[in-house]
């Protein structure tokens, strides 16, 4: 059966470099092919980017913009099962997850708009003195320049529109390498803003050749700001390599840290933590992965944990009763693998899990008591694993949760108002859920990885005040008077 292929959008470029196929996870079966940019597509890409910035007379009228992304969700709305599908096939999400993911996705585009139209420079004081007689100023807001993004798997479509949503409601000229996995929610994307009016030259998307050519795209002079979401490690090289002066905002992962207070509601929190701790596999960037509860109740929360892990049906993503999926590789399959085993050997107590269903599906696992020496204690899992730990003291189970140097969201169960206000005061996260898992989030709130686990600001309101710079003007004149 013949498989669709997507060819190369760079305006005016050819590339020699061989076609990548996509394959579904689950299954590994061919899903479609795709063009990939050498490095003269590269450098086109760049060039075209960067002389539509440099021509102001070409830049898109603030009333485009909004026109093109309102098309953009109409569009989104109308194909939104094709979407969910797609995103579920090529991801390993699960389908009911996947359409969440897509509402989420038109949801965001949406946000750009309502933020387009109420978004305002600021009046600057004047008059205040002998230095600022007879003067007014203002701001506006102007694009930032071309946009680098690259995105990540676990969110094929959404991570798309967070990035590429707001550079086309700033006015930014922006170049998108998709993850090589999951490219064609990307490209479905950036396909529905040429039919809503975007001229083709102002997203362009493309996958490189390799990851030496994705770098010289991400910290090419030419590129004003970088939106990268990924691993620390690509993260923190490719800022430490950006042109002087190109701004960048970078999305890490964490080790999430959950606190279960002893007067918690163990009901609520059981399908709550189930839920933020095997969602898409774990392959979340604030999964729940490190759960502290008072000792006395550690084994019976663990061992309530474990039953409902085991309740939940893993298999075909794209099937409406699958609630968890693949992981995006056989070799991720292998590498949790041998975390837990790692575990396991040390001192772990495996409570269910803790094998392969198949070359490439995880059993959803639950750890008692991990050494905090060991990998599952001390890196991102991203995979279907959930470890519990007892504390005696809740002071102790902050410290233990702030131990590491990734710092992202993090959460406390509790019934005591008390208890939720000295979790959040002394947590090292940039946000803390109550009553909540880790995995929360909605679109227009920040979402901020500290320490090594990001720089700046995500969330649609936030990546497109970071696309576009305050410009001010200063108006003398003697009839200026106030």
């Amino acid at each position: 059966m013949a498989t669709e292929r997507y060819a190369l959008k760079v305006p005016g470029a050819k590339s020699a470099s061989p076609d990548i196929t996509v394959v579904a996870p689950f299954d590994r079966k061919p899903i479609a092919k795709a063009a990939t940019a050498d490095a003269g597509a590269v450098e086109q890409a760049l060039a075209t980017a960067h002389k539509l910035y440099r021509n102001r007379d070409a830049w898109l009228p603030l009333a485009k913009r909004i026109d093109i992304l309102e098309k953009t969700a109409s569009l989104m709305r109308g194909r939104a099962e094709l979407l969910a599908v797609e995103a579920a096939r090529e991801g390993g999400k699960p389908l009911p997850d996947s359409k969440v993911e897509v509402a989420r996705a038109i949801d965001s585009v949406k946000i750009a708009v309502e933020h387009l139209r109420t978004q305002q420079g600021e009046v600057i004081p004047m008059n205040v003195g002998a230095s600022s007689a007879n003067r007014y100023a203002f701001t506006q807001l102007e694009p930032i320049g071309v946009v680098a993004a690259l995105s990540a798997f676990n969110h094929p479509l959404n991570l798309i529109a967070h990035q590429v949503g707001p550079a086309v409601a700033a006015g930014c000229p922006v170049i998108v390498k998709p993850a090589s996995t999951t490219p064609l929610s990307c490209f479905r994307f950036v396909e529905m803003l040429y039919e809503a009016g975007l001229p083709e030259e102002w997203c362009i998307p493309l996958l490189t050749e390799n990851n030496e050519l994705a770098t010289r795209l991400a910290t090419d002079e030419r590129v004003a700001f970088l939106s990268f979401i990924g691993s620390a490690r690509v993260g923190w090289m490719l800022r430490s390599k950006l042109a002087p002066g190109a701004r960048c905002a970078l999305e890490h992962g964490g080790v999430a840290p959950v606190i279960v207070a002893a007067d918690a509601d163990f009901k609520a929190v059981i399908p709550s933590v189930t839920k933020g701790g095997f969602y898409h596999a774990g392959q979340v960037c604030v999964s729940v992965q490190r759960v502290y509860v008072e000792r006395s109740q550690a084994e019976n929360f663990a061992k309530a944990l474990a039953e409902a892990a085991q309740k939940l049906k893993v298999g075909d993503p794209t099937l409406p009763d699958t609630e968890v999926g693949p992981l995006i590789t056989p070799h991720e399959v292998e590498r949790v693998g041998e975390w837990i085993e790692e575990a396991v050997a040390k001192g772990a107590r495996l409570l269910c899990g803790g094998k392969k269903i198949s070359d490439t599906c995880y059993a959803p696992t639950v750890l008692l008591d991990p050494p905090d020496d060991v990998r599952v204690s001390t890196h991102e899992v991203f995979g279907p694993l959930v470890c519990v730990y007892g504390y005696d003291k809740i002071d102790d189970a902050i410290a233990r949760a702030n131990s590491l140097p990734v710092s992202f969201q993090a959460a406390v169960y509790t019934q005591s108002i008390d208890t939720a206000m000295r979790c959040y005061q002394r947590l090292d996260a940039s946000a803390v859920m109550v009553n909540d898992h880790t995995a929360f989030r909605v679109d227009w709130m920040p979402f901020a990885g500290l320490r090594t686990s990001g720089h700046n600001v995500g969330g649609v309101p936030y990546t497109l005040h970071d696309m576009q710079v305050r410009k001010m003007m200063v108006i003398k004149s003697p009839e200026i008077k106030r």
